[in-house]
Formats: structure tokens, C-alpha cells, sequence
């Protein structure tokens, strides 16, 4: 290492997102990006403002605050905006969890969690999953530190039911409980509701999924007027101006456009069942997904060997070498087109399986 380099510096483990290949040609299924395009009102909103790109942002970012929380019921004093759900992430680690204090969290779950306990000195406890991959709430009660996990888990993409959050919430009422729901709206219930009942509850989303707008990089955060004070406090102390005017306005247009909003992410639903289904019928074993992802196993091949076998036939999709997932791939929902290519593909590979080691060899 650098000796010129900090001892924070030193200490990280940065996260690795998935693979990003400069290839048009490839079927890109390993970045959980939406399926189809952002709703045409947000290029609308983003040219128009063009011409005001001379002029700061706002950085209270207060027209997009009140849109967001209007379509919740909420007060804009409720909400955070950041620079995409990540930035808001570690903006709470920093608001609410103490160095020397151990956060919960599933050993199974969004890997950028660790990443940021480390960078920040945060001790973490990584509590074990049910056999069926499945949240014991139980095991987050009375957390030292604070909890947080994704709903619906990532990578499983299993739901945890609102009135285990409820309860988690209520039995850690001196600590932080935050609710990562990145891809709520594909058939989840979203925890917004019970923030008015327990201010020590946060609930971080994203426009990067449902609403078609991982380039934009725009992230909320909703909870207490408290505990969104002490993010605002942390943003204006690195840097006032995280959310540029083309952001503001591109979110704020795909937030108002709620009917093209639920047309998409009704259809991504939709083929995600269809593409649960084909998959059962090809050998694998699908967790039940309230995400725009699959997360399965074959009963005969090696993940790292159908992975492998994909990506020669540029198709993109993620593994996670990992115990005990070292044996599932992540598979991005795309279109019914952009599926069924998929599933030709895989059915190619599958008939020239002499490529592929069984399991149990």
C-alpha cells in the first residue's frame, strides 16, 4: 500500500458492482436495470432545463422534496434526497450508527452493508437466514448498534412482511432501524407507512429501478423530521449541492408520471412470473422474487458453470461466489423479447450440456 495513503484508505474494501462490458451486443441481465426506458416527459423535463445550467441547483432541493412526499402523504420535512440511494446510505451510517457500536444485518444481503462499516468503524453482526432464505425478525431485536437490511432481501429478493418490520422497529426504540427498499415496487409493501409510528424507523428508496433512472442517480430517504435533519446536517457538511438541476428535474418528472410508472412495473411483474415458471420447468429451484430479479439454483449444474457458460454466449448474469450462494445466479427481468432470447440461449446451452459438470460429480 501507498504510505502516503490514510488509514481509512487503508481499511477499505471497496463494493464491486456488477460486471459493465462495452459490448451492444450483449443481453445484459446482472445490474437489476429497469427493463424498459424512463418515461418520455423526463427527457422533456431535462432538455428544457438546460438552459438554466449556469445557475446552482437548489439544495434544499425543495420542489422534488415535496413531489415525492405529496404522492406518500407526507410532509417534504420527511424526506432526503441524495445522489442515488448509495450516497444516502452512507450518509445514514454516518447520521446514526456509532463507532464501537455492532449494526445488524443479514449475512446474506446488499454487500456494499460491510463496505461502509468498515470505511466508517462501525462493528457489524451478520445474522444467519432460514434454510429457505428467509429474515428471523427475532434476531434484530435489542441490535446495539442499529439495524438495517434490504426489503425485499438482495439477492434473494424475498419479502419480509410489514409487521416483522413493525416489530423490529419496536423492539429497538434507542436505535436506528433502516428499511433499504431499493425494489419495493415491484411487489412489496413499502415500511413508509409505519414511519409516523416509529421515529427511530428510516425507509431508503431509489429511481434507479422502478422508475428507470440508474443514470441519473437520484436516492431517497423517508422517516422522522428528526432523523432527516441529521442526514441534511451530514450532506451540507461534505457538500451542499450532491443533486444537479437535470437530476431534480428528471425525477420529479418520472415521479408525477404515475401511469407510466405502474404500466412498467406491472409488466416487469408479469414477466417475472412467466420467467419463473420457465425456469421451474427447466430444472431450477426460484426463490419466490418481489424484486425485477430471479435468484435460482439448478438441481443438476454448477451456478459458476451456467454463469460461465452465458457470458461465452454474451449473456450477462450474476454470480456470487460466495457460501452458502455460491451455487445461485441473479438474473436481471428483462423484457418478454429480452427474456425469451434468454431463455433460446440457455435452452442452447442446455442441449450442449457436455460443457457442464453436474453438481454431484
Amino acid at each position: 500500500m501507498n504510505p502516503l495513503w490514510s488509514s481509512m484508505v487503508k481499511r477499505t474494501e471497496p463494493y464491486i458492482p456488477g460486471e459493465q462490458l462495452n459490448d451492444p451486443d450483449i443481453l445484459k441481465l446482472n445490474t437489476n436495470e429497469n427493463a424498459y426506458p424512463p418515461s418520455s416527459t423526463v427527457k422533456k423535463a431535462i432538455v428544457a432545463e438546460t438552459e438554466k445550467l449556469h445557475l446552482y441547483p437548489s439544495p434544499t432541493v425543495d420542489s422534488l422534496r415535496s413531489t415525492v412526499a405529496k404522492s406518500y402523504n407526507l410532509r417534504a420535512d420527511q424526506v432526503f434526497v441524495g445522489n442515488g440511494s448509495d450516497e444516502v446510505l452512507a450518509f445514514s451510517f454516518m447520521a446514526f450508527f456509532e463507532p464501537g457500536k455492532a449494526i445488524r444485518f443479514p449475512a446474506i444481503t446488499y454487500s456494499f452493508y460491510p463496505v461502509y462499516c468498515k470505511l466508517f468503524h462501525i462493528p457489524y453482526e451478520e445474522m444467519d437466514l432460514n434454510r429457505d432464505y428467509t429474515l428471523r425478525p427475532e434476531d434484530y431485536f435489542q441490535s446495539p448498534g442499529g439495524v438495517i437490511f434490504p426489503n425485499p432481501n438482495a439477492p434473494t429478493g424475498i419479502e419480509l412482511p410489514l409487521q416483522h418490520i413493525a416489530d423490529i422497529a419496536e423492539n429497538n426504540p434507542d436505535q436506528v432501524v433502516i428499511i433499504d427498499e431499493a425494489y419495493v415496487d415491484f411487489g412489496c409493501e413499502s415500511a413508509i407507512s409505519l414511519i409516523d409510528q416509529y421515529p427511530n424507523l428510516l425507509v431508503v428508496q431509489t429511481t434507479s429501478k422502478s422508475r428507470a433512472l440508474a443514470g441519473l442517480r437520484v436516492g431517497f430517504a423517508f422517516g422522522h423530521p428528526d432523523l432527516i435533519e441529521a442526514l441534511i446536517r451530514m450532506k451540507d457538511s461534505f457538500n451542499s449541492y450532491t443533486i444537479d438541476r437535470l437530476a431534480m428535474v428528471g425525477a420529479e418528472a418520472a415521479w408525477k408520471d404515475m401511469d407510466y410508472f405502474k404500466q412498467t412495473t406491472s409488466a416487469i411483474i408479469q414477466t417475472r412470473q412467466n420467467c419463473c415458471e420457465r425456469l421451474k420447468q427447466m430444472g431450477f429451484h426460484v426463490l419466490p422474487s418481489k424484486a425485477n430479479f430471479l435468484f435460482v439454483s439448478h438441481y443438476r449444474y454448477r451456478a459458476e458453470d451456467l454463469y460461465q457458460a452465458l457470458k461465452q454466449n454474451k449473456v450477462l448474469v450474476r454470480h456470487f461466489n460466495q457460501a452458502p450462494i455460491q451455487n445461485y445466479l441473479r438474473i436481471t427481468i428483462g423484457t418478454d423479447d429480452t427474456m425469451d432470447t434468454f431463455f433460446q440461449i440457455l435452452g442452447n446451452i442446455f442441449q450442449a450440456s457436455h460443457s457442464l459438470d453436474p453438481v454431484d460429480s
